[in-house]
C-alpha cells in the first residue's frame, strides 16, 4: 500500500496548509500506521505543509521502518515525537500542529521544552481522512468481515445447551485465526439467557441452556483491519416473546440499514431503528447509540446515536446494531458492517440474520 500511503500525506498535507499551519506532529500510533503502514509501539510522524514528511521511531522498529516506508526519511530516535519537534524547528517551522486528543499535558510540556515553536491544535484532521475508505482499505475491511462470517459458520455445532459462554467465545476467536485472522478484533461477547440482558457481557462459566436466546459480537481483525458482527441465536424453541423481540430488532436493524445512505444525518439512520423500537413500547430498553465507524480501530468516526452530529457520506464503513435488552430475561442485538455507497449499503458481514434455532 506503498502509493496509497503516499496519496495519504500529500491529502493531509494539504489539510495542514489550509489550517495555516507549518507542519503537524503526527503521535496516535493508528494514524502514523495510517500514513505509513508502520504498525509500532513507538513512533510519530512529522508532515509539513510542504516538502516531505519524516518518520521517527526508535532502533526496534528501524529495519522494519526502511522495509514497510521505503524512500521516506526514518530519524532513530527513542524519543520520537521530541525529535521531530526539534527537527522542525530546524527547518524554519513556527506553528506546529499537535494532535490535542493525544498527547497529554506532560508530553506537551517536554514537546514545547524541546522546540520553540507555537504549538496549535489542528483538530483531527487525521481522523477526518481516515473516515472515508479507500478500495485497499475496503478490500481488507470486506475480508476480515469474511473470515467472521465463516468462522460463525464453522462454530455453530458447538453451540448447544450445556457449553459455556467462554468455550463458544474461545471457539470463534481460535476459528478466525485458523481461518487467517491476526486475531480477535475485540474481545468477543457470548452473553446467554439473562446475561444477554447485558450489552458489553464478559463470558464467563455460565452455561447455555434450553431456552436462552444466546448474543454473539465478535469480529476478525485482517491486515490491521476489524470486523464487527453480532448474531443472537435460540437454544431450543423460543418462546413467543423471544420471537417478537428478535423480530422486532431485525426490523429495526432493517430500516437503519436502509437509511444509511451518502447525505443521511447519522441521528436520523440512529432515529430510523429507534422509532421502530420504541413504537413497539422497548424505547427504554434500547440502550446506546445504533453504531460506529470501523476501520483500523473498531470504534471510529462517525458515532451514530440520536445525539450525534455529522452526515454520512460515500465509502464510510458503519456498524447497524439496535438492541433490545430486559433485565432478567435476556436480550437481543443484530449487527452488520456495511459501507455506504451511493448506490445502496454493501454489506460486508452477510450471515443470514434470520432467528436460528440451535
Amino acid at each position: 500500500m506503498g502509493e496509497s500511503h503516499i496519496g495519504r500525506r500529500r491529502r493531509l498535507a494539504a489539510l495542514v496548509a489550509e489550517r495555516d499551519a507549518d507542519a503537524l506532529l503526527v503521535t496516535r500510533l493508528v494514524n502514523v500506521r495510517y500514513l505509513t503502514g508502520l504498525d509500532s509501539s513507538n513512533a510519530a510522524l512529522l508532515v509539513p505543509s510542504e516538502g516531505p514528511a519524516v518518520l521517527a521511531t526508535d532502533g526496534r522498529y528501524a529495519r522494519m521502518a526502511a522495509e514497510v516506508c521505503p524512500g521516506l526519511q526514518v530519524v532513530v530516535d527513542r524519543q520520537a515525537a521530541a525529535a521531530l519537534a526539534a527537527l522542525a524547528e530546524g527547518t524554519g517551522a513556527r506553528r506546529l500542529g499537535f494532535e490535542a486528543h493525544d498527547l497529554t499535558v506532560e508530553r506537551h510540556e517536554e514537546l514545547k521544552a524541546r522546540a520553540d515553536v507555537t504549538f496549535t491544535d489542528l483538530g483531527r484532521p487525521v481522523e477526518d481522512l481516515r473516515r472515508v475508505k479507500d478500495d485497499e482499505e475496503i478490500a481488507l475491511l470486506r475480508e476480515a468481515c469474511a473470515i467472521t462470517c465463516r468462522a460463525f459458520d464453522d462454530v455453530l455445532p458447538e453451540i448447544r445447551a450445556g457449553v459455556t459462554e467462554r468455550a463458544v467465545a474461545i471457539a470463534l476467536e481460535r476459528r478466525m485465526v485458523d481461518l487467517g485472522a491476526e486475531g480477535p478484533a475485540f474481545a468477543s461477547i457470548v452473553a446467554s439467557g439473562p446475561n444477554g440482558a447485558i450489552p458489553h457481557h464478559h463470558p464467563g462459566g455460565r452455561e447455555l441452556q434450553p431456552g436462552d436466546l444466546v448474543t454473539l459480537d465478535f469480529g476478525a481483525l485482517y491486515g490491521g483491519y476489524h470486523a464487527d458482527m453480532t448474531r443472537t441465536v435460540a437454544i431450543g424453541e423460543p418462546a413467543q416473546w423471544q420471537r417478537e423481540v428478535y423480530d422486532l430488532v431485525r426490523e429495526a436493524q432493517r430500516a437503519a440499514v436502509e437509511a444509511a445512505v451518502p447525505g443521511a444525518e447519522t441521528k436520523a439512520v440512529d432515529a430510523a431503528a429507534r422509532d421502530v423500537i420504541t413504537a413497539a413500547g422497548y424505547g427504554e430498553a434500547f440502550t446506546h447509540g445504533l453504531g460506529h465507524g470501523v476501520g483500523l480501530e473498531i470504534h471510529e468516526a462517525p458515532l451514530m446515536g440520536y445525539d450525534r452530529t455529522g452526515r454520512l457520506v460515500d465509502r464510510v464503513p458503519i456498524t447497524a446494531e439496535p438492541g433490545v435488552y430486559l433485565a432478567g430475561r435476556g436480550g437481543v442485538r443484530v449487527e452488520d458492517t456495511l459501507v455506504v455507497r451511493a448506490d445502496g449499503p454493501e454489506l460486508l458481514t452477510t450471515t443470514t440474520r434470520d432467528l436460528l434455532v440451535l
